[in-house]
């Protein structure tokens, strides 16, 4: 019921209002809701190349009298920091889309694309590039966790694969997504349920693993770590 409570919170909110702790399944959880509504970007490079922190992010919205209220690496990406896969930054495309499979997770097919545009979309790869929605930022990722209420196939219960994750689920209307980093090691399967059953989400899209990093400026969460690549956050009048 507290589950149910916690959905139902979350379907009212109207702007971001932080992140916040959740148990699911005997893990925990910190869980962030962004609306459409809200200035959501990605953002990867400045003047001198790859951002690599949210501390540099931070510095390049500050002469604009803006900040990061809430960030998250967004996407896998290569030794020198570049995306893995597609990725869009104000409208304009930096790296393609990739629709065939490979090694890693990312590879692990079915895997996906988060598109912020009027509505906010996590879209199956072979999808995206059939229907080349509008994305004025875009980054891809994979695998996917949820696809159209539904699991990614490959993924199993008894999994010993354990790690810190993080990912992005939707709701059917495009209004919310929910971002999500496990403060436990936690299996594929069971980052997805929590998505679907534990968030309602129907379509939820997973960013990395070992790497993953939270940024909430009002908690005064910031993880530190080595560079990273596509970073997505919320920015916010100073």
């Amino acid at each position: 019921m507290w589950r149910l409570a916690f959905v139902l919170a979350f379907c009212g909110a109207a702007a971001f209002a932080g992140c916040r702790d959740m148990a699911f399944e005997g893990a925990s959880y910190s869980v962030c809701e962004v609306s459409a509504a809200d200035d959501l970007r990605l953002f990867h490079s400045g003047p001198e190349g790859a951002l690599g922190s949210f501390s540099a992010v931070d510095q390049t919205l500050k002469p604009q009298g803006l900040r990061l209220d809430f960030a998250m690496n967004a996407g896998m990406y290569h030794r020198d920091l570049a995306p893995v896969g597609l990725y869009v930054e104000n409208g304009a495309q930096a790296a393609p889309l990739v629709t065939r499979a490979g090694p890693g997770n990312f590879g692990l097919l079915p895997n996906g694309v988060f598109c912020i545009g009027k509505t906010l979309r996590v879209i199956e790869t072979l999808a995206f590039e059939a229907a080349e929605p509008k994305c004025r930022y875009a980054t891809q990722s994979g695998p996917m966790l949820v696809i159209g209420g539904k699991l990614h196939p490959k993924f199993l219960a008894d999994s010993d694969s354990l790690n810190i994750r993080n990912g992005v689920g939707v709701s059917a209307d495009g209004n919310r997504a929910v971002f999500v980093i496990s403060n436990d090691p936690v299996n594929f399967y069971a980052f997805a349920r929590l998505f679907r059953d534990g968030l309602g989400l129907p379509d939820a899209l997973y960013f990395d693993g070992s790497i993953s990093r939270l940024y909430d400026h009002d908690s005064g969460r910031h993880d530190a770590g080595f560079p990273m690549g596509p970073m997505v956050g919320v920015v916010v009048a100073r």
